[in-house]
C-alpha cells in the first residue's frame, strides 16, 4: 500500500495511504479530492482528473497512451508532467510520490 503525497490546487498537501490495483482518480476521490471532477468516471473521454505526477515518480509509470496525450493536448495546464489520474494505477512504483491536482480547465 504505497503512501502518496497529494496537493490540492491550493498547494495544501495531505498524505494518504492508496490501495494498489485502483486507480488514482478512484483513490483522489475516496479521499476526499472533490476538486478533481472525473466528469467521465475514468474512462479517459475528458481529462476533468488531469494531474501532474512528479518527474521521479513519473519516470516509473507505464507510457501514456495516445488516447490519454490526445486529452491532455487539449487542456491549458499541460506539461511535462501531466497525467490523466484515471489512467494511472496505483502501484508500489508511486511510492512517496507528490502528485499536484491540475488547474480547471
Amino acid at each position: 500500500m504505497p503512501t502518496l503525497i497529494i496537493k490540492n490546487r491550493s498547494g495544501i498537501g495531505k498524505t494518504i495511504e492508496a490501495a494498489s490495483g485502483r486507480s488514482l482518480m478512484e483513490t483522489l476521490r475516496e479521499a476526499g479530492f472533490d476538486e478533481l471532477l472525473a466528469l467521465c468516471g475514468g474512462c479517459c473521454s475528458c481529462a476533468t482528473c488531469h494531474v501532474h505526477v512528479e518527474a521521479g515518480a513519473l519516470a516509473r509509470l507505464p507510457k501514456m497512451s495516445d488516447d490519454e496525450n490526445d486529452l491532455l493536448e487539449a487542456t491549458s495546464s499541460r506539461d511535462e508532467l501531466s497525467r490523466l489520474s484515471c489512467q494511472i494505477e496505483v502501484s508500489d512504483a508511486l511510492e512517496g510520490a507528490v502528485i499536484t491536482i491540475a488547474d480547471e480547465d
